[in-house]
């Protein structure tokens, strides 16, 4: 197969626990033929979707790059989109260019259509029967209302990632209403709020769901002391879990429709009994996972895609 993976530049990647380039170290082991893009390689000429990309080779230390050579997107077994967030004008610009590929003929993974209609936290409303309670608004009143009735929230943006940008807030904190007016742009920025969740201090669960299944094992990232958000990327540690019943119920039911909107590879957010957030864009996590259990996601993930 040929693949080529749209990424952050190279360089930036972490390369003992970047996801990425696990799936993409694992499909050179099985033979297949790497290329990797960055965003603004893709371009129309006239109506032709293209992209530009270079042939990469691993080598015992590192790895090699070829000069870059124009391509058509059909021309690959498969566009794999792993550039991280935020999902600003250029994202969204990207996913229209990729469905258009889509369109003449290349398998984009994930669905570019889906990726734009799935904001990671928007998301989580299609299921509310899992998810905590919850108010979408820019309204700093409704914000305050819906602090008095749950005493204890989290508010987030609905463009952040890695835990940028979250908000614990309490009734007796004193820095309300600065925190309102800073992460909603004073009534003009709409974000997240949802009732706080005590168990976050056994793990920010991340389930990976491959074409519409989720692994046996999730990677709960639990905060360092003296935090409240999980991410790793805020320092929290990550801890391979074997998926709960409820954990598997959630996945299951959540999987079966991401799949039928083409959502190949995502990672859930899962606290306690709660689904949080859907990630699409790059979800990680699969390096931690196949070091702590004797599952390889990243094999997981190419004896699906070959499947296709």
């Amino acid at each position: 197969m040929k693949l080529v993976f749209i990424l952050d530049p190279l360089d930036n990647l972490k390369i003992e626990k970047d996801t990425s380039l696990a799936i993409m170290r694992e499909a050179a082991s099985r033979g297949h033929n790497l290329y990797v893009s960055m965003q603004h390689d893709l371009f129309l000429r006239g109506n032709i979707a293209k992209i530009t990309a270079k042939k990469l080779s691993f080598t015992s230390q590192h790895y090699v790059l070829e000069e870059a050579r124009e391509y058509i997107p059909a021309d690959f077994h498969a566009v794999i989109m792993r550039k991280d967030p935020p999902f600003d004008n250029e994202y969204l610009y990207s996913t229209y260019l990729l469905e258009i590929a889509s369109e003449q003929g290349a398998k984009v993974y994930n669905n570019p259509a889906a990726i734009r209609s799935w904001n990671e936290k928007l998301s989580v409303t299609r299921f509310p029967q899992f998810a905590p309670e919850f108010l979408v608004t820019a309204n700093n009143d409704l914000i305050r209302e819906f602090l008095n009735t749950h005493q204890d929230i989290v508010v987030k943006p609905l463009d952040g990632m890695g835990g940028s940008s979250i908000f614990r807030l309490k009734l007796d904190d004193p820095n309300i209403s600065v925190i309102l007016e800073t992460i909603t742009l004073f009534g003009t920025c709409t974000v997240m709020a949802q009732r706080y969740l005590p168990e976050i201090l056994q793990g920010d669960k991340r389930i990976i769901v491959i074409d519409g299944k989720p692994l046996p094992y999730s990677l709960a990232r639990i905060p360092k002391a003296g935090e409240t958000r999980g991410n790793l990327a805020a320092g929290g540690t990550g801890v391979a879990q074997p998926l709960t019943a409820r954990d598997m119920e959630i996945a299951i039911a959540v999987g079966k429709t991401l799949k039928a909107e083409g959502l190949f590879l995502v990672g859930l957010d899962v606290i306690g009994e709660h689904l949080t957030e859907i990630n699409v864009t790059s979800p990680t996590g699969m390096v931690e996972i196949a070091k702590q259990t004797s599952c390889n996601p990243a094999q997981v993930f190419m004896d699906a895609l070959e499947r296709y």
